[in-house]
């Protein structure tokens, strides 16, 4: 199996898991004298084997990323860790750029006058060239996850 089919045997785990918890609250009590729509024990017992199902996949895919290297040093966990990173930067910068580009129209003289503090073109600018280098991170991660066969 490749990395990428265990990524998304691992997403559609995450929602069973979700799917099956919601299904459990809801029938966990119900009015005296009612049945409930499923029985609780049973959506116990396929939770409890989604969760084994689901930590499997999890260490399997920490094992393979931790042990698969990427062209021009490190392994996936280190690519993603500053994929990461520079999707945080990426946000940083284009909030501060969006924060200090809003303009507020004045009536009176008498009206607070806002003025940007930043060069917002060179804020933007930032946040695009971290917009590029996090697509082109994301990329090659993608491409390897296709290529790499899950420890």
């Amino acid at each position: 199996m490749k990395l990428a089919e265990a990524l998304i045997l691992r997403a559609d785990c995450q929602k069973r898991f979700a799917q099956l918890k919601s299904r459990l609250l809801t029938n966990a009590k119900v009015q005296e004298g009612d049945a409930p729509a499923e029985k609780p024990q049973d959506l116990i017992v396929e939770l409890e084997g989604t969760s084994t199902e689901l930590l499997d996949l999890i260490k399997r895919i920490n094992k393979t990323n931790s042990a698969t290297y990427v062209t021009g040093g490190g392994t996936i966990s280190d690519a993603l860790a500053e994929r990461d990173a520079l999707a945080l930067q990426r946000a940083a910068y284009a909030d501060l750029a969006q924060s200090a580009a809003i303009t507020q129209g004045r009536f009176t003289r008498s009206e607070i006058k806002y003025v940007s503090t930043i060069n917002i073109v060179k804020i933007q600018k930032r946040a695009d060239e971290l917009s590029k280098k996090y697509r082109e991170l994301d990329a090659r991660i993608q491409e390897l996850n296709w290529q790499t066969e899950l420890i």
